[in-house]
């Protein structure tokens, strides 16, 4: 999973110096089969209630094959609705931890987890008017879900509209849940559902989303005028690149668009090939500050720095691995480090010299990194 931003991305994000994240061990609760190859996994609430906000995201930690696995997945659960701690997880082809939490996870068990974080979110205002077009695709849902709940029961002047892609019918994830919150907050909450395979009794629309598509669609939803309408997305990389595109045909403002991407693995081979192909192939000593420790270690040009000290048994915090959530981000006390992908961090941190080191490769010799 990556990262995008609910938020003005030049704002500026304090660190504090030396208190990394904080870990926990929370019981699982309850086990939901969402639909066939989908499950939300509840936490029970430690006695010290963990804090979030709506579209952040758990970094769920367990050993898999003995090697520790760390996956990020987004919250479905709401700080305003919900007591405990709720995660959506669907399989994927091949993969590791989607595949063996449904399969292994039982509820009563404990699991080790990263505290929540992510910057897909947004502050709330009692007095706030405003309407949320939101795209979601698959397991893309999730986010969508937290944020939708806090919006209806926090903000009673706004509206949220979703158009959610999918499989097919069965792969709905929270249809049910839909079907009654748009009973109960009636006429602020519109819910469209596209399916790429529809069976023959569907009223609604199949297909891939397309130009002639969305312009009906925006023809459903209420038209709030530009200054008060946000737009959402979250889903497959296919879907996210395509509502892109859509929304620029439309002439919707840039600013007015924010993603949150799930990806798979780590970064793109070619970019990596990119940063080895580039001005400087050797070796390089980097220190890393952490957790009251220093730690210095040779980096070889092709491998990330979070990589080598893995690898060397240096327990950094990180998640994705794909320079996207930030949980990895450090600041660059001296030294040029190049990132593989910039996305993850907003231009005031990238200016201040923050680093992510999942994508971070150092150029020069004196490349010293603080993690918060």
């Amino acid at each position: 999973m990556a990262f995008g931003f609910f938020k003005k991305s030049d704002k500026k994000v304090e660190t504090p110096v030396n208190n990394g994240p904080h870990y926990y061990d929370l019981k699982v609760k309850q086990i939901i089969q969402e639909t066939k190859d989908a499950i939300s996994i509840v936490f029970e609430q430690p006695v010290n209630k963990i804090a979030y906000k709506s579209g952040q995201f758990l970094t769920l930690i367990t050993n898999v094959g003995g090697k520790d696995v760390r996956r990020a997945y987004s919250l479905n659960s709401s700080p305003f609705v919900d007591q405990d701690l709720a995660v959506t997880i669907k399989r994927v082809d091949n993969g590791l931890m989607s595949n063996w939490l449904p399969d292994n996870l039982k509820e009563g068990q404990t699991l080790k987890v990263m505290e929540p974080m992510g910057h897909f979110t947004t502050e709330y205002k009692n007095e706030n008017k405003r309407h949320l077009v939101m795209f979601a695709g698959g397991s893309g849902i999730t986010p969508m879900m937290s944020l939708i709940k806090s919006t209806l029961t926090q903000e009673p002047e706004s509206i949220c509209s979703l158009i959610y892609c999918n499989r097919d019918i069965d792969s709905i994830i929270f249809k049910d849940q839909f079907e009654k919150l748009q009973i109960t907050h009636a006429g602020r909450l519109h819910v469209i559902h596209v399916l790429d395979n529809a069976p023959m009794n569907w009223q609604g629309y199949s297909g891939l989303l397309n130009h002639d598509m969305l312009i009906k669609l925006f023809e459903r939803i209420p038209n709030w005028g530009i200054e008060k309408t946000t737009y959402l997305m979250c889903g497959p990389e296919g879907m996210m690149k395509n509502v892109d595109t859509l929304l620029a045909a439309q002439h919707i403002p840039k600013d007015k668009i924010f993603k949150e991407s799930f990806v798979q693995g780590t970064i793109d081979k070619a970019k990596k090939e990119a940063v080895v192909a580039s001005d400087e192939k050797k070796a390089r000593e980097v220190t890393v500050k952490y957790d009251g420790q220093e730690f210095k270690f040779m980096v070889e040009p092709n491998r990330a720095i979070l990589e080598t000290a893995l690898d060397l048994g240096i327990d950094l915090p990180y998640s994705c691995q794909s320079g996207l959530c930030t949980a990895c981000r450090g600041k660059a006390l001296s030294g040029k480090v190049k990132l593989d992908e910039e996305e993850g961090l907003s231009q005031s941190e990238r200016a201040e010299g923050y680093v992510l080191t999942c994508v971070g490769h150092p150029m020069s010799d004196d490349v010293v990194i603080e993690i918060g």
